[in-house]
């Protein structure tokens, strides 16, 4: 049998996954797209993942390549599948998700046809019997192709997940994901966007990410402030890029991801000096920044006040916050 080269490397790391394994791998050997290879590297799952991995290496062996590592997190797992793929772009699958059957085939198309380096498509959250909970639009009112250097309010506005994406493999040449922290895709996944002159997008829900049930009382705790961290390594980023003149869209990405959404992780810290300690980092960050509470306040996303969108109590949580009164918000939460 003649081995045909591979159009997209899929990358599938996996760590003690098996109730949801199968349900990911169905996904993906029965996508439209043939061309494709399906890396799935085992990143030392001590459950039955790695029985579930051998079990499918040998149901499709054209399809999948199994490969077994200590573990080293995330991060580690992704860079690995990245060394092994031979594919012209690159996907990523967490190992609990799942994706619909021609997602890979329209953003493979949507590549090709455009020659842009980055594909993006929706994404739904789905609970444990398959329901949709909420539909995630990534770009609204955008056309299928976009130019950044026209349209650049997409660097701010984008949720840098690395899920729903596809990447030209070249986007990886001198670069990986970061090792040891959290927020990787905060972290790399912007800066790959600084690499592209285009993106593009189909408006399709093609990747549909699941909400656990016993991944909802995850502890937060001060590697929230990787996160913080990931926002100053995109800024270096930025400051060498075409774009650095684009300093307006740039304090609306600080603002998104360095303060609305670490509020957001800060809101679930249970223990209080940490709590504490992490509000001070954030002061910090702003304050380094020359971010003014009415940025804050007045930030805009897709064309509406961010604040307002929120629920009501996440919105007493933020203002709360912004005026100083720590221990009120310690009450709220």
């Amino acid at each position: 049998m003649t081995n045909v080269p591979s159009k997209v490397s899929i990358i599938v790391p996996v760590y003690n996954v098996e109730n949801y394994l199968a349900k990911c791998l169905d996904s993906l050997v029965n996508q439209t797209l043939r061309e494709i290879e399906i890396i799935v590297v085992n990143d030392g799952s001590k459950d039955g993942s790695g029985e579930i991995i051998r079990n499918y290496t040998q149901k499709f062996p054209e399809k999948i390549k199994a490969f077994t590592k200590e573990n080293g997190g995330l991060s580690d797992a992704r860079n690995y599948g990245i060394d092994k793929a031979t594919g012209q772009y690159i996907g990523f699958v967490d190992s609990d998700d799942f994706v619909m059957p021609e997602m890979f085939e329209e953003m493979f198309l949507l590549a090709e046809k455009h020659q842009t380096k980055m594909v993006v498509c929706n994404i739904q959250k789905v609970d444990e019997t398959g329901k949709v909970t909420q539909k995630l639009t990534q770009i609204p009112n955008m056309p299928e192709i976009i130019n950044l250097e026209n349209n650049f309010s997409v660097f701010s506005d984008l949720s840098y997940f690395a899920c729903n994406k596809l990447f030209k493999k070249e986007l990886f040449d001198q670069k990986r994901f970061k090792k040891g922290v959290h927020f990787e895709d905060i972290q790399l996944i912007p800066q790959l966007l600084l690499e592209c002159k285009t993106i593009a997008q189909t408006q399709n829900f093609y990747y549909q990410y699941l909400e656990r049930t016993d991944s909802i009382s995850k502890t937060h705790t001060e590697k929230g402030l990787d996160m913080l961290k990931a926002v100053a390594d995109v800024e270096k980023a930025f400051g060498k890029s075409g774009y650095a003149s684009k300093k307006k869209e740039l304090k609306k990405f600080q603002i998104f991801e360095g303060i609305y959404s670490f509020l957001a992780y800060l809101a679930f810290v249970k223990e209080d000096e940490t709590f504490y300690e992490m509000a001070d980092q954030l002061a910090v960050f702003r304050e380094e920044r020359q971010i003014k509470i009415q940025d804050i306040l007045k930030y805009s996303r897709f064309g509406k006040n961010y604040l307002l969108s929120l629920p009501l109590k996440k919105k007493i949580f933020y203002l709360l916050f912004f005026a100083g009164q720590k221990k009120l918000i310690r009450k709220l939460i």
